[in-house]
């Protein structure tokens, strides 16, 4: 038995669009309650997550810190010193040696700064010449900086307070790990608690290896400076060398601010020695971003180079400095859990 099939040819194009109208007339789409409910949960879950984001941002810090010290905190609970004072012990020693870092920078750039001040106006009565400078206009745009000065010292503070939220957290983190796989097995059973802490674990490694990463970065540009600063026979060449390595840690802004002590001190000598620590800064920068740091990153953390660079970019676009700073490990992060669901069971 046939069925006829109609010409194509002799239907008019309005009768098509008559058919298909009436199709989606008579079509009937059907969403389940749990559909409904799965996308209103969703929907409240990502507004939650996005009013604590600024929390969430300090808890992956202070996680970050805690991987970075747990295994030495580790080692030193295995050689019978308690965890609480392991912990305490590394916090002196790891920001000792950085409070004697800046302290032995401060008097050096005082001096400095105090003999830039006394030649200043030599200083300027040489370049005025060249620059047309108004001396007038000059003062006239410079003192409405005071009004700024309150906005800037409650920054202070509020970074200050920031800073030891982390490491609050961070310490906390250190003392409680060991209790974190019971805790999850109470919540979500031992075999899931297994399969989250094995994640947790790789995650902890690869942050752990980005910070001697960045440690090797700090003491490469650190070293380069200082032999810069010899060859170019600045004045406290130790002191700015250890401020460049220190401001490692900040990618893209960290260079300019550790080079405006260096300048500043180069400005003290002669405006040629401060042009070169100019041209020194700019060089070591073009370095840093285009051959040590996707080097290093490539080595130690295994992140291609240009993995690397394009998560400083897209970091630095959408949350500045913090998600500069930030990028590789965010990175990391969502490279093992990505690892994790597609790795075979």
């Amino acid at each position: 038995m046939t069925f006829p099939f109609p010409d194509l040819k002799k239907i008019s194009k309005r009768k098509w669009l008559y058919g298909i109208l009436y199709i989606h007339m008579v079509s009937k789409i059907e969403i389940s309650h749990r559909t409904i409910i799965f996308t209103l949960i969703l929907l409240a879950s990502i507004w939650f997550i996005w009013q604590i984001k600024d929390i969430l941002l300090l808890l992956f810090i202070a996680f970050i810190i805690m991987s970075g010290l747990r295994p030495t905190v580790d080692a030193l609970e295995k050689r019978r010193v308690p965890r609480f004072l392991a912990a305490i012990l590394m916090y002196i020693i790891v920001f000792g040696i950085i409070g004697i870092s800046i302290g032995s920078i401060v008097p050096s750039l005082v001096i400095q700064t105090t003999h830039l001040t006394q030649d200043f106006p030599k200083f300027v009565e040489r370049i005025l010449p060249y620059w047309n400078l108004n001396i007038g206009s000059l003062s006239q745009q410079i003192a409405p900086l005071g009004e700024n000065i309150v906005k800037v010292t409650v920054n202070i503070f509020s970074n200050i307070i920031t800073t030891v939220t982390i490491l609050v957290f961070a310490f906390y983190f250190i003392l409680e790990r060991k209790q974190t796989e019971t805790v999850l097995a109470g919540f979500m059973g031992e075999a899931s608690a297994n399969k989250i802490m094995t994640v947790v674990q790789n995650i902890e490694y690869r942050l752990g290896t980005w910070i001697q990463a960045q440690l090797i970065l700090m003491l490469t540009i650190g070293v380069l400076t200082y032999i810069g600063f010899l060859l170019l026979r600045i004045d406290f060449a130790l002191p700015l060398a250890i401020l460049a390595g220190l401001f490692e840690i900040v990618p893209n802004i960290g260079p300019i601010i550790s080079a405006i002590p260096a300048i500043i001190v180069g400005l003290a000598m002669s405006p040629v020695s401060a042009l070169s620590v100019v041209l020194l800064f700019f060089i070591v920068h073009q370095a840093e971003n285009n051959l040590i740091v996707p080097f290093v990153m490539k080595k130690s953390v295994g992140l291609s180079p240009l993995v690397t660079i394009i998560a400083l970019m897209i970091g630095g676009k959408l949350a500045g400095i913090a998600g500069a700073v930030l990028a590789v490990p965010v990175v990391l992060v969502i490279q093992e859990i990505i690892a994790s669901y597609t790795k075979p069971s």
